[in-house]
């Protein structure tokens, strides 16, 4: 075997194994993804800027992403074809300057942000007595979380007439008058930021994945060019 055989032997499984790790990267994302998604099932008729749902949305679309890709990947490697290889280094670059264009933005605008999607759940409020599943969603967060509103108690107080909604009390009180104090919004996104961590911790890890499997697709990519030189 030439030499140009060997280091692109070498390559092919280091490249094969790192994909692996992204594959099921991708899988451990796309899972944490579901059970947020299931934990917050009760939530679902909120807008999709509340805190928790976002997070799950985009947990899901990053953890789908993140399993194709690495399934290309491991094929391109195997195979050892050079389109599957370019087009794995195409996706997999789209992907990482998209992560960090949005870490970016989170990062630069997060008070922005906050704003916008508190306005979004001050006006899907609003019809809180005529649509039941959203009625539904508010009381049970409030119940859950313990909290009044999206920034404050008083935030029902156009939509409800000057009054509070019963969840906004303890379990069982018809009439609410003096409600729990604390905002909703902050409540799930100090929740969020609680369970959250670990997660943060496995997608730095699976950004240092996407850099050296960048770096080992190219390294290949160059191997294979090189052995079929030798060969003609």
């Amino acid at each position: 075997m030439s030499v140009s055989r060997r280091c692109l032997c070498c390559v092919k499984y280091l490249m094969f194994v790192f994909n692996l790790i992204f594959w099921l990267g991708g899988c451990g994302l796309f899972g944490v993804g579901v059970w947020l998604s299931f934990t917050q099932a009760e939530f679902s008729s909120l807008p999709l800027s509340f805190p928790s749902l976002s997070a799950a949305n985009l947990l899901l679309l990053a953890g789908g992403i993140t399993m194709v890709t690495g399934f290309l990947g491991c094929l391109g490697a195997l195979k050892e074809q050079r389109c599957l290889l370019v087009m794995f280094f195409v996706i997999l670059l789209l992907l990482v300057l998209t992560e960090v264009i949005l870490v970016l933005v989170i990062h630069v605008f997060h008070d922005q942000l906050d704003s916008k999607a508190q306005n979004e759940l001050k006006e899907g409020m609003k019809i809180y007595d005529s649509e039941p599943g959203l009625k539904k969603s508010w009381d049970n967060v409030q119940k859950m979380f313990k909290c009044c509103g999206v920034t404050n108690k008083t935030d029902w107080f156009d939509v409800l007439n000057g009054t509070l909604p019963s969840s906004c009390c303890s379990v069982g009180t018809d009439q609410c008058v003096d409600g729990w104090t604390e905002p909703c919004y902050q409540k799930a996104r100090q929740w969020l930021l609680d369970n959250i961590p670990s997660v943060l911790v496995f997608g730095v890890c699976i950004g240092v994945v996407q850099i050296l499997a960048l770096v080992f697709s190219m390294l290949m990519y160059c191997q294979i060019l090189c052995a079929e030189k030798h060969l003609d």
